[in-house]
């Protein structure tokens, strides 16, 4: 089931013992991981760099739609933005339930693919009703032209403080970030208009709200400064470790 939606990759439940593996670990695996796996081991198509392994990981070639390991083999598994590369969504989330107890998916969300999309990705995904739904872009003819990813991905993460703290605050705003024990719910191209229409059609208002419950602005401030709290501990900590 759905656990919860972490605001970061880091913002992960788990424990010094747990036996961790990464599924697509790519050019910036995570580095709580102990076991990454990669597909492309030499093709760097669907990633920003070559295959990178951290001190103390093992690195295995692996097919993410077949992993080579045993059932419930590993504690937690990460997957950070691969899931809208895959060919068989289906059985590569099935892998990772069969092999861990635990996990974390995040992708980009709806909007964050509009803003910056990827040639590469050939799903468009969005989590409503706290199910995880995926599109396939060819069903949609969804648009390339545009891309802003050097502003939204490069320049506000570094240069504000304010876009960073709408991040934290708006869970699934640009990507869709799921903690999950034993499974979660998932619908890959969906029929139902009901669902299509957030792929297909202008938002209206009562979509927006539905996707974003409005809060109060004592819990908006509240999670404002949480966010903020949040964004000075990683600056802290990012410091600390350049210096070491």
């Amino acid at each position: 089931m759905k656990i919860r939606n972490p605001h970061s990759r880091f913002d992960i439940n788990t424990k010094k013992t747990d036996r961790v593996l990464e599924v697509g670990g790519g050019h910036n695996p995570h580095p709580r991981s102990n076991v990454v796996v990669d597909k492309y081991a030499d093709d760097n198509t669907h990633r920003s760099g070559d295959i990178k392994v951290l001190r103390n990981q093992e690195f295995i070639s692996a097919d993410g739609e077949h992993l080579p390991f045993e059932d419930k083999s590993f504690d937690y598994v990460i997957c950070n933005h691969v899931l809208e590369h895959v060919d068989d969504p289906h059985a590569f989330l099935q892998e990772q339930f069969r092999v861990a107890k635990r996990g974390y998916i995040e992708v980009p969300s709806l909007l964050g693919e509009h803003l910056y999309p990827k040639k590469s990705h050939r799903w468009v995904l969005l989590e409503i009703d706290n199910k995880l739904v995926m599109v396939d872009k060819a069903n949609i003819s969804f648009p390339q032209q545009f891309d802003f990813g050097e502003l939204f991905q490069a320049y506000l993460p570094k240069n504000s403080i304010g876009y960073k703290i709408m991040e934290r605050t708006h869970a699934n705003l640009h990507t869709v970030r799921i903690e999950w024990e034993g499974s979660f719910d998932y619908i890959i191209n969906p029929q139902e208009e009901e669902l299509l229409k957030y792929f297909r059609e202008p938002w209206s208002e009562h979509m927006v709200y539905q996707h974003f419950p409005q809060r109060s602005m004592g819990a908006e401030l509240i999670a404002a400064g949480r966010a903020f709290g949040d964004i000075c501990r990683s600056i802290v900590k990012s410091k600390i470790l350049k210096r070491n």
